[in-house]
């Protein structure tokens, strides 16, 4: 009895993954699988479910009602939740915007509130209240109050000004404008007065505000053309239609004012394709899908004006639920620190135990005996060590360096800034700066092990570009005059001759313009006619311009090329096509138009020639093509030899073809056409069958080569982040040859590389999960699993894997509940039981699935995910986190990115024409790919090593400061007595030791910039975790212990037996004080000018600036006249000056700082020496290094049968543009009065609805 099987079975489970569709959505429901086929409901399920539905009045997910021109129904008792006690607010959200996390009334209280949730803030604030009790407290309450406030006054000011800058944001788009209908006429509104059930018109190049309801628009059948570049990245148009009865009666303004419809459809949720929902109006129902719903985010693009009804608003939209959830994210550096200042804390009670335990002795054995040190207080030997317990604790807290937050936010808000203001990633064309949008996140820059990129917008331009052809086994496309001969260097083809030319065809083989013009070879001009003819595209006049409205960019570049070189698409109708064919235009009759869809990878034309020929025009993939092509095609070979040459170039490529058909034969084809036309069950099933009876015995044309232009830089960036031990994945939504193409053309992927695809991978896995149930026994327990390499070491491989082999590998296939489990109790206590067990096995078996998976996956150079969902983005970077454990950075630009964004430790958006959506998620962003090598190799980098030197010498500099108390404890009988004077303390880590570190923290590089980019091997040591760790931190800890000791036992042993000149003794705690003040003062500012590796005038004005500070200040509150103004709180009257002016202590000063740097300087000139790092090379050879080599791109070496990778995605549009076209709904008519259409419209649209 296999009780997985009977519990859970996954959907459709026989089927293999579709490689060439994206797979469910992301939301996508139990309920909405099980629909999808019929299924044996055992009795008590189906007497169940009737129960239930006779209790719900609606559909189980469309609960969400909107009621038009009524805002007052949406504010009734029964859709009002309550909120915080009593007060309810509606569940429809309005249309403002809120990103902000502070206002005016809530900012000091919530901002002290956040900072006191900081450990280090509220550890200070405890030592505080202790400070306070006259009982403990060994030193004045300003030394803690003073940094403390500080730093969160620093800390809040920077808050502050992050929230205005939000506030300004949000203002900005809640304060857009669009027209609202309110009392019945249209009038301004702001967006953030949008509520839903309004209805608004918007007009051309609006950005639209909330998710609506298309009701009508200017355009044929009120087609909206909308541009999704904030949602997907793509700037190709896409069109959404109205219902045919709001498109007839809801065009004038009265009309729409008195629109009482009233809308039943499913709650809010992240589904960009998919929307549920019914229309009530006029006493019938209308059904509502996505393809009549207007996204917030998207922009109105070649449509004058639509009406549209508000559905969901504000953060109900579509793109807000799409966002993610928004995570707090910090660095590895950060989780470090804050283990260490625990281990410090640790450390800090233990020392103040240990000393609080000897002063209870010394009490017992010393104290009580002594009469000339009794206090009057009387307390127990005991009760003494208690309270100098909580004296030590508030004497060594500087253990727990208070300036430390606030300096590492300090540090990291001036690398932000220098990433804001590095011109080298600005770009001019866009005027677009790189922005660093958190200041938290910039060490974390230089440790990152894997990027997740999107392809679309990302790596490319999203711009295609027509370049070469193949023409009846003729190439042309190269470099060459009229006469066939080939030129390095050649003029561009001059259009001037065509009046239709558009200018923006960079094209240099003057032949093919030869060959076109002489009409010498009619295959040449049959080729362009081809492309002018066959296509979706669509056509209007602006200023007497054509402009094309291409669905796909492919597209578009195929009938702009044929426009430039003589064959103009100028217009169409419902039946007709009209083409300018070398200056004459000719009309041909379209008989039929058989749609591409991702099955077919061809789409075909049937038209008929003003001669009355008909003629059949095809163009596909070359696998679909070939397939279908007459035997006697001559140049059949030279043509494979001519894909094979396009796909070395990483070209997308597509094979042309027609056919001449008879009468007779289309008269019957037509037949069986029109009939599965109007099928009512399988129609596209049915019309493929017939497209493929009449798509055979083809003769074929040539072959076109787009390339689709990657960003500037793109393969040099990835071969440096390669060698900087950087592995890339590429995760898109495009097909898989697009993205294989991709691939090359970046150099992901090269001739040598071993590809494996999905079913390849899925064997492997399959096989190691039978391995890893076979160990599992008796000895599993004794012998550790030892991680075996999937593929046999050396060669070079890559993963092609599509989002449905992901979801079968990874075992995420969307399941059913076996109908028995419907039932709301189980039967019996052992049918529970054994649910629980059967559901912790499929557990168990997915999570070692998906970890074997990430293992395998890693072993390849680089992994390409295609055909994905924003989810499985987001899941593929959630699995690398959590089994590798490794730093990661997703880089994107579009809405279906920033899930992923949100996902990965760093988020970069690309900012440009493609949207701001995953710029508005990102923690960076900038214009251009190519700029993530700076980011990564320069800033990241810089700012590892910077935040790493910084830390470690912060610790050292404190421990140094600290354990003299430490020391000084075992000679004043543990007291809790201070070694140094109370202001000392309380500027020690504000003034006198703070500005050198900041700087180095700030300025300091080990190699220029140049270096870094030219050298990317020295990134491999953030990766590793080399440069601050806890075998570093240690070591600081060390250091700072030993030099604590130099600096009290040298001029404790100086002061021993001393006598000034005068005769007098200097050797007064006071004077005391003041040396060891003085002498870790020079040594902690010259230790960091050891540390410092790029010297530059205010590094070492700020080292000697704040030794001269020190000196300025001691002398000012040793002085008389300070005393005078507040004798309690300055005690140290004259000590500087009369300690300072004898030579002995001046020379005990220099002995002490130069026994604790020599030892450094000797231990640094040894490891430079003997052990010099790759940054010590580099840096000790870089006056003979010259200026960063340019990168030479690796020649692309040509290989037969390179034709797998070919890529024939040119048709990247939905199914039914060819239905929009040929059904006449997207052509211009001449409109009807509207009178008119009311008159005889209820009876023309029952006639409608019946049909």
């Amino acid at each position: 009895m296999n009780t997985e099987r009977d519990s859970e079975t996954t959907f459709e489970e026989d089927s293999q993954p579709n490689d060439e569709v994206v797979p469910y959505s992301d939301d996508e429901t139990e309920d909405e699988l099980e629909d999808q086929g019929p299924t044996v409901e055992p009795e008590q399920n189906r007497v169940n479910r009737e129960a239930e539905e006779n209790r719900e009045p609606f559909r189980k997910d469309c609960t969400w009602q909107v009621k038009a021109n009524d805002r007052s129904f949406h504010e009734q008792p029964h859709f009002m939740n309550t909120k915080f006690f009593c007060i309810k607010e509606s569940k429809y959200a309005n249309n403002a915007i809120k990103t902000y996390k502070y206002n005016v009334i809530t900012f000091l209280p919530m901002n002290l509130f956040e900072q006191f949730k900081r450990a280090a803030n509220f550890y200070f604030l405890i030592l505080l209240i202790l400070q306070s009790i006259p009982q403990i407290t060994t030193l004045a309450w300003y030394t803690t109050l003073v940094p403390l406030l500080i730093v969160l006054g620093i800390t809040a000011i920077k808050d502050l000004v992050d929230d205005v800058a939000r506030h300004k944001m949000d203002n900005k788009i809640n304060n857009r404008t669009c027209e609202v209908i309110k009392d019945g006429r249209f009038k301004i509104a702001k967006w953030k007065e949008i509520q839903v059930g309004d209805v608004i018109r918007l007009k051309k190049n609006d950005f639209i505000p909330a998710d609506i309801l298309l009701l009508s628009s200017s355009e044929p059948n009120s087609l909206c053309y909308v541009e999704t570049a904030e949602l997907d990245g793509e700037t190709n148009l896409k069109f959404k239609m109205a219902l045919e009865i709001t498109h007839q009666y809801l065009q004038r303004e009265n009309s729409l004012a008195t629109f009482d419809g009233f809308i039943e459809c499913e709650e809010p949720n992240n589904r960009l394709d998919k929307f549920i929902g019914t229309l009530f109006w006029r006493n019938t129902s209308f059904p509502l899908d996505a393809d009549k719903i207007l996204l917030r985010g998207c922009v109105m693009r070649n449509t004058d004006f639509c009406h549209g009804l508000v559905i969901f608003a504000g953060a109900d939209t579509k793109i807000m639920k799409n966002s993610g959830k928004t995570r707090f994210k910090r660095t590895k550096i950060d989780y470090l620190m804050n283990y260490m200042v625990y281990t410090i804390i640790i450390v800090l009670i233990l020392l103040s135990a240990g000393l609080a335990i000897g002063h209870a002795y010394w009490e017992a054995q010393v104290g009580n005996y002594s009469w000339y040190l009794y206090d009057g207080e009387g307390y127990t030997p005991s009760y003494s060590g208690f309270l100098n317990f909580w004296g030590y604790i508030i004497i060594l807290n500087t253990l727990v360096p208070i300036s430390l937050y606030v300096s590492v936010e300090v540090i990291r808000l001036g690398q932000s800034y220098f990433i804001n203001w590095d011109l080298q990633m600005y770009y001019s064309e866009k005027d677009t700066p790189a922005k660093a949008r958190t200041t938290t996140l910039n060490e974390q820059l230089g440790q990152i092990h894997y990027i997740f990129s999107d392809k679309t917008g990302t790596l490319t331009q999203n711009i295609m570009t027509f370049k070469k052809c193949c023409i009846n086994g003729q190439i042309y496309g190269d470099h060459r005059d009229a006469s066939q001969h080939n030129h390095g260097k050649i003029e561009q083809v001059d259009f001037s001759w065509n009046t239709f030319a558009d200018g923006k065809l960079a094209f240099y083989d003057h032949y093919l313009i030869e060959q076109i013009q002489s009409g010498k070879e009619p295959e040449v001009r049959q080729f362009f006619f081809l492309l002018a003819v066959c296509h979706t595209v669509m056509v209007d006049r602006i200023d007497g311009q054509l402009n094309y409205q291409a669905a796909s960019p492919d597209e578009g570049a195929l009938v702009s090329a044929a426009r430039n070189l003589g064959f103009a698409f100028l217009a169409r109708t419902q039946n007709t096509i009209t083409i300018s064919e070398m200056g004459t235009e000719r009309t041909y009759n379209v008989l039929a138009i058989l749609d591409f869809n991702s099955d077919r990878k061809r789409m075909s034309i049937i038209v008929r020639t003003p001669e009355g020929n008909i003629r059949l025009y095809c163009k596909g993939a070359d696998t679909v093509i070939y397939e279908r092509l007459h035997q006697m095609n001559p140049t059949k070979q030279e043509t494979q030899d001519a894909l094979d040459i396009f796909a070395s170039e990483t070209l997308r490529t597509l094979c042309l073809c027609y056919k001449e058909i008879q009468e007779r034969e289309f008269e019957e084809w037509n037949k069986k056409f029109m009939a599965a036309s109007v099928a009512s069950t399988n129609r596209d099933e049915a019309l493929d069958k017939v497209y493929e009876e009449i798509e055979k015995d083809l003769i074929l044309l040539g072959a076109t080569a787009i390339e689709d232009k990657l960003q500037d830089g793109v393969p040099e960036t990835i071969s440096k982040l390669a060698k900087a031990d950087i592995k890339i994945w590429v995760l898109t939504g495009d097909k898989k040859e697009t993205a294989e193409n991709i691939g090359f053309a970046c150099e992901l992927l090269t001739e040598d590389t071993t590809i494996c695809y999905g079913e390849d991978i899925n064997a492997l896995l399959q096989t190691r999960m039978e391995d890893q149930r076979n160990r599992v026994g008796v000895y599993a327990k004794f012998v550790p699993p030892v991680p075996e390499p999937f593929f046999p070491p050396g060669g070079n491989r890559a993963l092609i894997i599509t989002g449905s082999w992901l979801n079968e590998i990874l075992l995420e296939k969307k399941t059913k509940r076996s109908k028995i489990l419907k039932l709301k109790f189980p039967r019996t206590e052992e049918e529970r039981r054994m649910r629980t067990q059967s559901k912790r096995r499929l557990e168990a078996k997915k999570e070692q699935q998906q970890k074997n998976f990430v293992d395998l996956a890693c072993e390849c150079s680089a992994v390409i995910c295609c055909r994905v969902t924003p989810k499985q983005k987001a899941m593929v970077v959630d699995l690398v986190k959590r089994y590798k454990k490794a730093i990661t950075l997703a880089i994107g630009d579009g809405a279906n990115d920033v899930n992923m964004i949100k996902t990965a430790h760093i988020g970069v958006g690309i900012s440009g024409q493609e949207g701001m959506q995953a710029v508005m998620s990102s923690d960076y962003s900038f214009a251009q790919f190519r700029y993530l090598q700076r980011l990564l190799l320069v800033h990241g980098r810089w700012s590892y090593i910077r935040m790493c030197k910084f830390l470690r010498y912060f610790f050292y500099k404190n421990f140094a400061f600290t354990l003299v108390h430490f020391w000084y404890s075992f000679f004043n009988g543990y007291s809790a007595q201070t070694a140094y004077e109370d202001w000392f303390i309380t500027l020690y880590n504000v003034l006198y030791s703070s500005l050198p570190v900041l700087l180095v923290g700030l300025l300091d590089q080990d190699v220029s910039d140049k270096l870094s980019l030219r050298f990317p091997g020295l990134y491999v040591v953030g990766q590793r975790d080399l440069l601050f760790n806890y075998k570093r931190f240690f070591v600081s800890l060390l250091h700072g212990v030993l030099t604590s000791m130099i600096l009290f036992f040298i001029p404790f042993g100086a002061y021993l037996q001393t006598v000034g000149q005068d005769g007098e003794a200097p050797s007064d705690y006071q004077s005391f004080a003041v040396t060891i003040a003085s002498a870790l003062i020079i040594t902690v500012n010259f230790q960091i000018g050891l540390d410092t590796s790029y010297w530059t005038f205010v590094n070492a004005f700020s080292i000697f600036g704040s030794i001269a500070l020190y000196f300025g200040i001691m002398f000012d509150l040793h002085s008389a006249g300070i005393h005078v103004l507040f004798p309690s709180a300055f005690q140290f009257t004259g000590t500087a000056s009369n300690a300072l002016r004898q030579p002995y202590i001046w020379l005990t000063i220099i002995l002490t700082a130069a026994v604790c740097l020599l030892p450094v300087v000797a231990v640094r000139f040894l490891s430079m020496t003997i052990w010099p790092s790759e940054s010590d090379k580099i840096q000790k050879h870089r006056k003979r290094l010259k200026a960063e080599e340019q990168w030479q791109r690796r020649q692309s070496v040509f290989r037969r049968g390179a034709s797998s990778r070919r890529s024939a995605y040119a048709f990247s549009h939905q199914r039914g543009y060819a239905d929009l076209i040929s059904s006449g709904r997207s052509i211009r008519k001449k409109r009807s009065p509207l009178d008119a259409i009311i008159a005889d419209g209820t009876a023309e649209y029952r006639r409608t609805v019946e049909s």
